[in-house]
């Protein structure tokens, strides 16, 4: 039997055993485990079409074949043609280790950065798509060259504006880093306080509950209207940190070395200019990065001192990209998690806090109360037989 003939067979077992599938009823375990093989068949089917669509196909040609926009279809080209150009991503795509949207996303790295592919590999084996597209993102920028990067942000600057459905404004805005960086910040500070002030279960005049765009939406209202109504009053909070290497200090700014940082934690590198310039201002703080080791920083009380908030907002070293849920990857409405519950004694300290999206958080607070509340029936059971009496052995 010839390749084609059994790609063939199989799409007729696949459409066999999948024959009424929709209305299978089975148990929740019996779907996530064919969850499991379903998703490993598409990445193997996705490894086939990238590298026959590199062959044969174009962009619109393809996009009429699998019903999906050009632009994605691109996107399944590239991938392909980095197949030939890297063994490891292909090696990786063809054992279903590496979807299509995580080789298209590698194949635009390779164009400046081919030296990554291992690395990036390794991240989207383990890790999610968006932290994939994060340190991918981070590779590129990297690798420009700083003037030029700088030159290339400045002339992409935009906002753009349109009446939508229902009559909506929208907006689109593209921003320089030290531009863009503070006005984020100070809208999700006050949408965090409204959304922790009115609860995840308030309606909004609809039944349903607010979400935390809608929150967003308000506060940038009110930055628009020159207020801040609801803006949270923190001494120990500030806009934007601006992570500058000490050495890059002492040569009068210029120039970034391969071992420096000069950048806005969560968003990028910005030129060392950049960072001068807007060292004073008041929405901003400069960190002089020495390599000093903050993980000593600990405190036996559940409030979370400013120096471990700091540290925690600007990510881990060495690359210092910004928070994130250290579970599924998300930057939005990240919340202080103790690693050992502080419940089970655990110390705010920094090696002993992460930050978690408020899913994550959830899902490991509700197992870590129910692995405390396993412990105390283990250590009640374990007492309850100590204090039993032991009897004396009878006659026989």
């Amino acid at each position: 039997m010839d390749l084609l003939d059994a790609l063939t067979e199989a799409v007729r077992v696949v459409r066999r055993v999948t024959a009424g599938l929709a209305a299978d009823r089975c148990s929740r375990a019996e779907w996530e485990r064919r969850l499991t093989v379903f998703v490993e068949l598409e990445k193997l089917a996705g490894f086939g079409k990238a590298s026959a669509a590199a062959r044969v196909a174009d962009a619109d040609g393809l996009a009429a074949l699998c019903g999906s926009s050009v632009g994605r279809a691109r996107e399944v080209l590239a991938a392909g043609r980095a197949l030939t150009a890297s063994p490891v991503l292909a090696e990786a795509m063809a054992d279903g280790q590496v979807s299509v949207d995580q080789a298209s996303e590698i194949a635009r790295t390779m164009t400046v950065a081919p030296r990554a592919v291992d690395e990036l590999v390794e991240v989207a084996r383990t890790g999610s798509l968006q932290t994939l597209r994060d340190r991918a993102r981070r590779v590129r920028v990297d690798a420009e060259d700083p003037d030029d990067l700088r030159r290339r942000r400045h002339q992409a600057r935009r906002v753009r504006h349109w009446i939508g459905e229902l009559g909506m404004v929208h907006l689109d805005a593209a921003l320089e880093p030290h531009v863009g960086a503070p006005i984020v910040e100070r809208l999700e500070r006050p949408a965090r306080h409204r959304a922790r002030r009115l609860g995840a279960g308030d309606s909004d005049g609809d039944g349903g509950g607010v979400r935390f765009e809608q929150h967003l939406a308000d506060a940038f209202a009110d930055l628009a209207a020159g207020g801040d109504h609801d803006r949270p009053k923190r001494r120990d909070s500030a806009e934007v940190v601006v992570l500058v290497s000490h050495e890059i200090t002492q040569r009068d700014w210029t120039g970034v070395a391969d071992t420096e940082i000069c950048s806005i934690p969560g968003i990028g590198p910005i030129h060392p200019d950049t960072a001068r310039e807007i060292a004073q201002d008041a929405f901003l703080s400069g960190v002089f990065y020495d390599g000093t080791d903050l993980r000593h920083l600990k405190r036996w009380t559940r409030t979370i001192p400013p120096d471990i908030r700091l540290a925690l907002r600007l990510g881990t070293p060495p690359d210092f990209d910004g928070p994130r849920c250290v579970d599924c990857g998300r930057r939005l409405q990240l919340q202080i998690d103790h690693r050992q519950p502080y419940a089970a004694g655990g110390p705010t300290a920094l090696w002993n806090t992460d930050l978690r999206c408020p899913d994550c958080h959830d899902a490991k607070t509700r197992a870590d109360l129910e692995a405390i509340r396993t412990q105390h029936r283990s250590d009640e059971e374990r007492n309850r037989r100590q204090r039993q009496p032991t009897l004396p052995p009878q006659p026989p």
